[in-house]
């Protein structure tokens, strides 16, 4: 039977989190704006039109919060093929191991698909995954399963053969309501009560995949 890795990618795969703290202030700068590292912290890894509506309040000029979305994730993309990325310990490894195993993966994001596809493309990684699941593809961000249910039937793999990995107890959320297993990467995932958890993907091992969907089996 197929089997797949639903992989967040922001705080799972890529430690990406100071180039969007960079890129939302130097794109909210223009506007007079800026956002500090706790409010960007709690948000990170929420949808743009959630995050601004936010940090810009119900009385925000029609417009503004999609200039600085647009604005931002150029930014950010620019930023990332200048300077580059470097994948979280394990990551890699992990990312190469499943795919000469046969597994299915897929990326199941709230980020933009170009920022996902700058991201595979600066790291090597495109051929690894076979399909991309991204913040234009779903209505509802995580918690709502959505973003992994579609990720699912993007690799024709059913849910109960799917693991997701996440940083977020948000997206172990979305994983549980979507009828998958899960692996919570620090300790807000842990909060989440992932199925596995880990301080890092260094800790996982070659039998962490198979074992987990084979739990009850």
């Amino acid at each position: 039977m197929e089997r797949a890795v639903l992989w967040d990618l922001d705080g799972t795969l890529v430690d990406s989190a100071e180039d969007h703290f960079q890129s939302w202030n130097d794109a909210l700068r223009p506007e007079g704006r800026s956002v500090t590292r706790e409010q960007f912290h709690a948000s990170f890894g929420q949808r743009n039109d959630r995050i601004l509506a936010g940090w810009l309040g119900p009385d925000a000029p029609p417009g503004l919060a999609e200039r600085i979305a647009e604005e931002k994730e150029r930014g950010y993309r620019r930023g990332v093929r200048e300077r580059g990325l470097t994948p979280l310990p394990g990551a890699a490894r992990w990312v190469a191991h499943l795919h000469e195993h046969g597994w299915k993966q897929a990326i199941a994001s709230s980020a933009p698909r170009a920022n996902v596809e700058t991201v595979l493309d600066v790291l090597g990684w495109a051929q690894s995954f076979d399909a991309i699941v991204a913040a234009e593809d779903v209505r509802a961000g995580k918690p709502d399963p959505e973003v992994f249910l579609a990720a699912a039937a993007a690799v024709g793999v059913p849910p109960q053969q799917c693991i997701v990995v996440e940083d977020a107890a948000a997206g172990i959320e979305a994983a549980i309501r979507g009828g998958m297993r899960s692996i919570g990467i620090g300790r807000s995932a842990g909060t989440g009560r992932p199925d596995i958890a880990v301080p890092s993907l260094t800790a996982l091992t070659e039998d962490s995949w198979q074992q987990l969907l084979c739990t009850g089996c």
